[in-house]
């Protein structure tokens, strides 16, 4: 990712609405962990239950990635940069 192309100046409202975007990223990344660290401990304590903890072990990555990609998107949009 390259730098905006000139200057930015963002609204109040930008950089709140940015503040809350960020804050719910968090909320879920957190939320998808909260899932994986419990499972994979039950998975440790009771390895006959690792094939019915694997779905939500693996589903919780590309949640994960899902949440980062889309406010990195929201993020560029709003700061305007350019590719490099």
């Amino acid at each position: 990712m390259g730098l905006p192309n000139k200057s930015v100046t963002l609204t109040i409202e930008q950089i709140s609405d940015l503040n809350r975007k960020l804050s719910e990223m968090r909320h879920d990344i957190n939320n998808y962990l909260a899932v994986m660290v419990p499972a994979a401990e039950l998975v440790r304590c009771k390895p006959e239950v690792a094939d019915r903890m694997m779905t939500a072990l693996l589903e919780q990555p590309p949640r994960i990635t899902k949440a980062l990609k889309t406010f990195s998107a929201e993020f560029v949009r709003v700061f305007e940069f350019t590719k490099p």
